[in-house]
């Protein structure tokens, strides 16, 4: 029978452009109808649509639908980029007012919750009549609050029901829960994620093609709250928006998988498969870096599953979930041959060679993360650009990287979506301190955010000290410098954990074939009896390649590393008050087992999940002490 590009093509593009629509309806992006600017379903425009899809259905073997709702989801959404751009540019020329507005819109949202009537928000005019009448609150201040609403009780401290009771990482202490909101959500898609893909197709315009990307997401497990609101870590599976799938090489039945290590499997299978992948995606560096390790074990599993067109019975897989994958596998003896001959020539620069038109990899790869970057680009991607788009927490959106090639990670803050504060790094211990805002702040100094969101925090520390490093018109841009509960301080020295990474580099670069893999750092008072008496100190874990011993030479590199980027540290070590680090190697794999356990103490998933620099937690430092092996 004849094809009709006439018969299944229009209807099928008037039904993904409505679907689009809908979406951006829902969020408010856009009035209808669809602006003449999209025009994709002109005669021109489907002319050269069709010339692109049918090139792509030839070479990659994908149908068409599948390719043309692609190519309506990327034209869509970067509309909506330009579209919002254009609103951030001209919010940072008039900072102040568009920070007021942003205030009094929470305030006037929540004034008749309990929250709102006994802080008086309907009377509050500006933002000093704001910080007059408001303390500055940590989560103790909400911890009960939050207790009511997850029991049913409404208008606590906000007006609407969360969507789900968001579960923070825990990497300052113990997990904390969040609320969740739409308009969260809204503004996280809205300013964040459409603005950060127009700043990527502006400096990466190959990413602006129906190449697929390999997203590695794990789908979160939730509990329920007596009220039955979910509880758990504030991310949804790319399966909730059917109308995105198509832009991964993941299908569908994929992310209903709640083994992370099965789903890893299948991300990297379905990847493998896909010759033209364009972009590697994960919120976080070190999610992307382990999905490697483990290719690196499992490769010749995953090519024979390739070659045989299955789907490895090793993997616990419901029936249907199972029948489903299968129906997408077919024997491909060919492509199973390149890839075993890519293995072969080793892991250095890999991802090039799997996937010769890879463009990008999109994670967050500053903070806690940075060391997760830097192993990648040396190793498994060598050659491939990075873009670190986003500088975010549970509590909301904070900024977004407008300047994707810069090896810097600097976040522009965004005006409208959080009502921000600054705490000057030298006033952080004191009882009432006072705050400035955005206007105020200057350039060279660091500060701790204090946040007012869209989910009923209110002059919130949320523990974060950044550095602002410039301004853009009017709006400040910040680098992230470290967390106030990861910071080392056994006398009162306060070793941030930028400081002490990049001690730890300068040691590891002066032992001979080491690379470092992983770290973290305890301080010896939580260590008990288990390393004996002595006087207070920092016990480090040190997961390493190329190396299975240091001689104490070597180890107490470190200490002179940090001794000499520390004046406070040094001044306690030359009087004794600070004895010699502690350094131990442990076992290869130890701190993705640690990773585990931390995941199952905090509820988090691996999308959420910030590997702790400081562990707070006796069992984990006594666990790292199980693993060493020098």
């Amino acid at each position: 029978m004849a094809f009709s590009w006439s018969r299944v093509a229009v209807p099928l593009c008037l039904a993904v452009v409505s679907a689009v629509v809908a979406i951006m309806v829902q969020n408010q992006a856009m009035p209808p109808p669809l602006p003449a600017a999209l025009g994709v379903c002109s005669l021109v425009g489907m002319a050269l649509l069709w010339r692109d899809i049918s090139s792509k259905m030839k070479a990659e073997k994908r149908t068409l639908s599948s390719l043309l709702s692609q190519y309506l989801a990327v034209k869509g959404v970067g509309w909506l980029g330009r579209r919002q751009r254009r609103k951030l540019e001209a919010d940072t020329v008039n900072v102040r007012q568009v920070q007021e507005e942003t205030l009094l819109r929470r305030l006037s949202k929540n004034a008749n919750t309990s929250y709102g009537r006994q802080y008086d928000f309907s009377s509050i005019k500006d933002s000093d009549g704001f910080r007059a009448c408001h303390p500055i609150t940590t989560y103790e201040h909400y911890r009960e609050l939050i207790r009511r609403i997850a029991g049913g009780e409404e208008k606590v401290i906000i007006a609407e029901k969360p969507l789900i009771l968001a579960m923070t990482s825990g990497t300052s202490g113990a997990s904390a829960m969040l609320l969740s909101t739409k308009d969260t959500n809204t503004e996280f898609f809205l300013q964040g994620v459409t603005v950060c893909l127009d700043a990527m197709r502006q400096a990466f315009p190959a990413t602006d093609s129906l190449q697929r990307t390999t997203k590695f997401f794990y789908s979160p497990t939730f509990r329920q709250s007596e009220a039955g609101i979910p509880i758990g870590p504030n991310s949804s599976t790319p399966a909730s928006s059917r109308h995105m799938l198509n832009l991964y090489t993941t299908p569908a039945p994929a992310f209903e998988v709640p083994s992370e290590k099965d789903t890893l499997y299948l991300h990297l299978l379905f990847a493998l498969k896909d010759p033209s992948v364009g972009t590697l995606e994960s919120n976080f560096a070190s999610t992307v870096f382990y999905a490697f390790s483990a290719l690196q074990g499992r490769w010749q599993e995953l090519v024979e599953d390739i070659e045989r067109g299955r789907v490895s019975s090793a993997l616990a897989l419901e029936p249907k979930v199972r029948s489903g994958l299968e129906a997408l596998m077919k024997p491909d003896p060919e492509r199973a041959a390149q890839l075993r001959a890519h293995f072969q020539e080793g892991f250095r620069g890999i991802a090039k060679r799997l996937w010769p038109h890879l463009h990008l990899v999109l994670a967050v790869d500053s903070g806690s993360n940075q060391i997760y970057g830097e192993m990648l680009r040396e190793n498994y991607c060598q050659g491939v650009p990075f873009y670190s788009p986003f500088y975010a927490a549970t509590e909301g959106l904070i900024g977004v990287n407008l300047w994707p090639q810069e090896p810097n990670r600097r976040y522009l803050l965004c005006p409208r979506s959080m009502f921000c504060e600054f705490l000057p790094e030298s006033s952080l211990e004191e009882e009432t301190p006072h705050t400035l805002l955005m206007e105020e702040v200057q350039e060279g100094q660091n500060y701790e955010l204090v946040v007012t969101n869209a989910s009923g925090l209110f002059r919130y520390r949320i523990g974060d000290i950044v550095k602002v490093v410039g301004f853009h018109n009017k709006c400040p841009i910040v680098e992230f410098q470290y967390r106030r509960g990861q910071m080392l301080s056994v006398r009162g020295e306060k070793v941030s954990e930028a400081l002490f990474l990049d001690a730890l580099k300068k040691a590891v670069s002066q032992w001979p074939a080491a690379q470092l893999v992983d770290y973290c750092c305890a301080e010896s008072g939580i260590m008990g009896d288990s390393i004996g008496g002595s006087d207070p100190h920092y016990q480090v874990f040190l997961e390493l390649k190329g190396v299975r011993n240091l001689t104490e030479e070597q180890r107490y590199k470190l200490d002179i590393c940090l001794q000499q980027d520390s004046a406070v540290y040094k001044s306690f070590r030359i009087k004794g008050s600070i004895g010699p680090m502690r350094v131990q190697l442990v076992a290869e794999g130890a701190f993705d087992e640690l990773r585990k356990r931390m995941m199952a103490f905090s509820n988090t998933s691996p999308n959420t999940f910030k590997m702790h620099r400081v562990l707070r937690r006796r069992e984990y430092a006594d666990f790292l002490l199980g693993k060493t092996i020098s």
